[in-house]
């Protein structure tokens, strides 16, 4: 007997792993419905929790407002309460807030002269005299505020006839020119050549009372030791 006919005559399950590979498909093809039914009860219990969430907080949220509307409404009933005792002074504020003016018209009366429907000669004279009290009022309190003084700031040169002109006296010459609005500041003595000093003094003046002509004219007055006068600056205050 030859190889090939033992091998034949032999009982040897050729196709085994082609049945074992069917009956492990057939399992996972039984197996699998089941897994997708878990699976999909698993979502729905998921989505059934989070929707019982979403429940709970809006009816947290609905008892905050029926709270918040409650206040209000005890509040509303509080002030309803309180105007339902008290009527009379509702009665007054709103007299108040809206005047009537009353008419008086007598009976048996049909002349229209009794109306007067755009005031009286009486009431245009009131009305003008109170005008002119308050104009004069205010005439009087502008009246007392202080008016503005005008001031200056002036710089003189005041110049002597030679080096041996005492500067000293000079400049108590200069101090000693006085008048109502003139105020005597600084000075200093600035060298001009061939030891020659010239005074630079410094005085603030009211423009409406002091000039800087009649300034010079005073200074040069002091015939002696003055030989001439300079306004080196002037400035508004």
């Amino acid at each position: 007997m030859s190889g090939l006919q033992c091998l034949a005559s032999e009982n040897i399950w050729f196709d085994k792993p082609r049945y074992d590979e069917a009956e492990k498909r057939f399992y996972e093809g039984a197996n699998g419905p089941a897994q997708q039914q878990s699976s999909s009860n698993a979502g729905g219990d998921q989505e059934l929790v989070s929707r019982m969430k979403s429940l709970e907080l809006e009816n947290q949220s609905l008892h905050k407002v029926v709270e918040d509307m409650r206040t209000v409404l005890q509040k509303l009933e509080s002030r309803v309460a309180m105007l339902e005792k008290n009527p009379a002074s509702v009665t007054v504020s709103c007299a108040k807030a809206a005047p009537v003016q009353q008419v008086k018209v007598e009976n048996g009366g049909d002349d229209d002269d009794d109306f007067d429907l755009f005031g009286s000669d009486e009431d245009d004279a009131e009305a003008e005299r109170i005008k002119q009290e308050r104009v004069e009022a205010y005439a009087a309190k502008k009246a007392k505020k202080p008016a503005l003084i005008a001031k200056s700031s002036i710089l003189l040169d005041v110049k002597p006839w030679d080096d041996e002109t005492d500067m000293v006296k000079l400049e108590e010459c200069v101090r000693s020119v006085q008048a109502d609005g003139l105020l005597w500041g600084a000075s200093k003595l600035v060298p001009v050549g061939y030891g020659i000093k010239k005074l630079q003094i410094n005085c603030v003046v009211e423009d409406d009372k002091v000039g800087t002509d009649m300034l010079e004219e005073e200074i040069t007055k002091f015939e002696d030791y003055v030989q001439s006068v300079d306004v080196a600056a002037f400035n508004k205050i």
